[in-house]
């Protein structure tokens, strides 16, 4: 088991960037297979990105050329870089380690 918890949300411009920041509590080294989900209002939980080791990803179509996952496995730290924000992008951002670990999630706003 590891504990995950998410920072970096908050409310940005359409067209604005954030870097959402996932601790892990223990070393993530071990642990192959890092996602991002998210979930807007109203909407079920939606998968945004995956990470296998450190150069392996795949993101959904919607967030595809604008999200960047990434590691650092010296900070036991799991990264998204999100640019050109759009409203559709508002949604709870929730980071998740294999095989059952989630984070309390982090809210995202995008918003004029």
């Amino acid at each position: 088991q590891v504990q995950l918890v998410e920072s970096g949300g908050g409310l940005v411009q359409p067209g604005g960037s954030l870097r959402l920041v996932c601790a892990a509590s223990r070393s993530i080294s071990s642990i192959n297979t890092m996602k991002w989900y998210r979930q807007a209002p109203g909407n079920g939980r939606e998968w945004v990105a995956t990470l296998r080791g450190t150069a392996t990803t795949n993101y959904a179509d919607s967030v595809k050329g604008r999200f960047t996952i990434s590691r650092d496995n010296a900070k036991n730290t799991l990264y998204l870089q999100m640019n050109s924000l759009k409203p559709e992008d508002t949604a709870v951002y929730y980071c998740y380690a294999f095989p059952d670990n989630w984070g309390q999630g982090t809210l995202v706003t995008v918003s004029s």
